[in-house]
């Protein structure tokens, strides 16, 4: 009875620890995927913080942080949800608006970029799916 118990608790410790490392690993790919994201517009200034990724299927960010002149601490975070009939973007929580055709434009060429540049600067090394 004991020894089940322990060999319970030992498969269930095994399985956490490996959900929180692959957790561990899955932010700090986002978090590398985001850094790339944020310099593919330039550079980017001294005392900013920009970041540009792929949340999941249907969701991409933009977050950008900075002092203005006056030292204060601004931040600016846009939010796209890719619909089958249309793209979106909701701004520091505000309501959803969809892009305009320029919008859409600038948004496909960023993605496209992005995922250039983090196919070779991150996952070049992974197999290619078939």
């Amino acid at each position: 009875m004991i020894k089940d118990i322990l060999k319970r608790t030992v498969r269930q410790l095994t399985a956490q620890r490996e959900a929180d490392r692959e957790a561990q690993l899955y932010n700090a790919l986002i978090r590398h995927e985001a850094k790339i994201g944020g310099q593919l517009f330039g550079e980017i200034p001294s005392g900013h913080r920009r970041e540009f990724f792929c949340l999941d299927a249907h969701t991409w960010v933009w977050h950008e942080e900075w002092l203005d002149e006056a030292g204060n601490r601004q931040v600016r975070t846009t939010r796209y949800d890719v619909r089958p009939n249309a793209i979106l973007k909701a701004q520091d929580g505000q309501p959803y608006q969809p892009l305009t055709a320029q919008e859409i434009f600038n948004f496909y060429q960023a993605t496209q970029l992005y995922q250039q540049r983090v196919r070779s600067q991150i996952y070049k090394f992974a197999p290619q799916a078939a």
